[in-house]
């Protein structure tokens, strides 16, 4: 009976040794993965990853952080310019948070290239760049885990608080200095200056009506568009349907828009805008009235065909809007 118990004994005790030794190279596992991320990361902000990387560092356990990976394709031959703009937003990111008084290795922001590492696209079955996902310390990932840029955009101030939505750790994000706003103004007001000081004993210009109207009409048609929007959110110009390669100008929710569906708006107005003028311009002039005919039968077909199609924009945002003017 001793004899059994001494080997019982024995064999928890070797199992004990085993467990402790197994979670001892673990956590030895654990410390060498973190220590080579802060490495990395004390070099750049941004840790930029192969296929063998992020399998070793983002994917393979054990793991205590959490992993922001922008999915890209930065090569030139590539031609994406959302990516690039993406980039430049997610590295102003990732400097706000390397360089932020709560910075832990708690978070890490890694980078990988298409052409750097074609597999991790294959193996998250990806047809489409830029991808931003959130791999968590523990478990598996969720849709969420997937920043929706076609909805949030890629501005840097969304994908922190997408982060913080997945994370529980807040950034601020912190904008390098701008100058060229500011020295385009100076340059502005110095031109208008000049032109009033050269221009002081002949100032008739400033009240010509048509120059002011082509201003205030510009600056109205900029607003109404959503150019103001996509300065705060960041769109991106253009989306590609990853199943069947479509291109799409026109964003289809009304919660959002893309950067080149702002430019057909602005221009439908315009051409809208300019056939009201040309019907009051056929009102007002003297002359041959076949002329005026001419020119009011152009701005008849301006305004029915644009604002038709500037309808159907609108139709195609909020579904289920049953007005419709000549195109469904």
């Amino acid at each position: 009976m001793a004899a059994y118990i001494k080997l019982l004994v024995f064999v928890v005790i070797h199992m004990f040794l085993l467990v402790s030794a197994d979670v001892r190279k673990k956590e030895e596992s654990l410390g060498d993965k973190v220590q080579q991320l802060m490495e990395w990361n004390n070099k750049k902000s941004i840790i930029r990853l192969n296929g063998d990387k992020f399998r070793q560092y983002v994917k393979a356990s054990p793991r205590n952080y959490s992993v922001i990976v922008m999915l890209t394709a930065l090569q030139p031959q590539r031609s994406c310019v959302v990516c690039k703009h993406a980039n430049d937003e997610f590295q102003i990111l990732a400097n706000s948070w390397r360089y932020s008084q709560q910075y832990s290795n708690r978070l890490f922001f890694a980078l990988v290239d298409y052409d750097e590492g074609s597999d991790v696209f294959q193996s998250m079955k990806l047809t489409t760049a830029p991808v931003f996902m959130h791999f968590p310390p523990k478990g598996k990932q969720k849709k969420a885990d997937t920043h929706d840029i076609n909805r949030n955009g890629y501005a840097a101030e969304m994908l922190a608080k997408w982060v913080g939505e997945r994370t529980d750790i807040q950034i601020r994000v912190f904008r390098p200095p701008n100058y060229s706003g500011t020295v385009i103004l100076a340059l502005l007001f110095a031109m208008i200056g000049g032109l009033l000081y050269f221009k002081r004993n002949n100032l008739e210009f400033l009240y010509n009506k048509t120059s002011w109207g082509i201003i205030s009409l510009a600056i109205i048609f900029a607003m109404t568009s959503g150019q103001m929007w996509n300065h705060i959110r960041g769109p991106p110009v253009m989306h590609r349907n990853p199943n069947t390669g479509q291109m799409h100008y026109i964003h289809g929710s009304s919660q959002g828009q893309f950067i080149m569906e702002t430019y057909i708006v602005m221009l439908l107005n315009t051409a809208v805008v300019v056939g009201f003028i040309m019907l009051n311009e056929a009102q007002t002039m003297k002359g041959d009235p076949g002329k005026k005919r001419i020119l009011s039968l152009v701005g008849l077909g301006c305004v029915t065909i644009f604002f038709s199609l500037l309808l159907s924009v609108f139709r195609s945002k909020y579904q289920g809007y049953p007005y419709s003017f000549l195109f469904k």
